[in-house]
């Protein structure tokens, strides 16, 4: 099958035993009803099995998926009326996020995401979804223009992190990315950001600082790639999923650390196998978060995103007081 994932393969050759059976059958006017019926129950449990028990690296290669819907194909479904701006003012148009006004039910908003390519030649046109410092002002761009007319920012987070390139570090890569922290952390309108294929590093968290933060189920959010940590830690980055393992990068793990509020579930198999139905659900999620957001004033919105980001990570304290004072203890010259 097109774009099968090492890990379905058993599950996509008993598909295809059981398509074999019903065309052999419909050949020779042989009737295999109880057979199939059986092969059929049999791919069900198999199929229940695999995708309710994926794990952190499963759940990596499907946000990775080359048929996994993009940004514009989610803003197709989800948003009527989109009007794609184009451009930063200041050097060029990265093509690595696209973005613009749009409705959802109706009401006006602004829309940004990460875009991935298609085929290869769409791919190294938006350098695989990694933007340039003229992508993430492109944002920041939008995003003022919807925090001067107050319209709720919806942001689509789907990237390996920020291009790495010396092109991107001379036009001022970290640069872009923490004015785009700052500038978010202070609008005074609802802003939700939905993780819908990979998070990575500050490419990702320069369109990720909002009131709500959601991510698809078979998503990933981490502060670097599997494989760079991998570079780093094994220096192998054929390791990934060695280091997916272990890094607590999935919807779950996140949703428990306080990082994410919502997980939206995906069709059984991942969001490529019904775009409609995953856009559906995200709509609904995108609009609940926002009816809730706009009722609050501008100084609320601004103050329930800083605590949001205070609240991140845990810690733990020493039960007894002595074992806390002897830590407190100053130390002699000696020890």
């Amino acid at each position: 099958m097109a774009g099968e994932l090492q890990f379905e393969k058993p599950l996509n050759e008993l598909r295809q035993k059981i398509d074999e059976l019903k065309r052999f059958g419909q050949e020779r006017g042989i009737d295999f009803a109880d057979e199939i019926a059986r092969l059929e129950l049999r791919y069900k449990s198999m199929e229940d099995e695999l995708y309710d028990e994926l794990s952190p690296a499963q759940k990596m290669h499907l946000a990775r998926h080359q048929q996994r819907p993009t940004s514009l194909d989610l803003i197709q479904h989800i948003f009527t009326d989109f009007i794609e701006l184009h451009g930063d003012r200041l050097f060029a148009d990265d093509l690595a996020i696209v973005g613009g006004l749009a409705k959802l039910n109706g009401v006006p908003v602004t829309v940004i995401g990460h875009q991935r390519g298609k085929d290869t030649k769409d791919n190294i046109a938006r350098f695989f979804g990694s933007p340039h410092p003229e992508g993430f002002r492109k944002a920041l761009r939008l995003m003022q223009q919807a925090n001067k007319f107050n319209r709720p920012i919806i942001t689509l987070i789907d990237t390996k992190g920020a291009y790495p390139g010396n092109t991107a570090e001379e036009r001022g890569q970290s640069e872009a990315i923490a004015r785009n922290l700052r500038e978010m952390a202070i609008f005074g309108v609802p802003i939700v950001c939905v993780v819908i294929g990979e998070g990575g590093s500050g490419g990702a968290l320069a369109l990720g600082v909002g009131n709500r933060v959601l991510m698809l189920e078979n998503a990933i959010y981490s502060v670097i790639s599997p494989n760079g940590a991998a570079s780093i830690l094994w220096k192998d980055a054929s390791k990934a999923d060695q280091a997916a393992e272990a890094m607590k990068i999935t919807a779950k793990d996140l949703l428990e650390f306080g990082i994410i509020e919502e997980i939206v579930p995906e069709p059984q198999g991942g969001a490529h196998r019904d775009v409609v139905a995953q856009a559906e659900s995200l709509k609904d999620a995108i609009w609940r978060h926002i009816q809730e957001l706009t009722v609050m004033t501008p100084e609320q919105l601004t103050l329930d995103r800083y605590e949001k980001f205070r609240k991140i990570g845990t810690f733990s304290t020493l039960e007894d007081p002595a074992e806390t004072a002897d830590l407190q203890a100053p130390q002699s010259v000696n020890g």
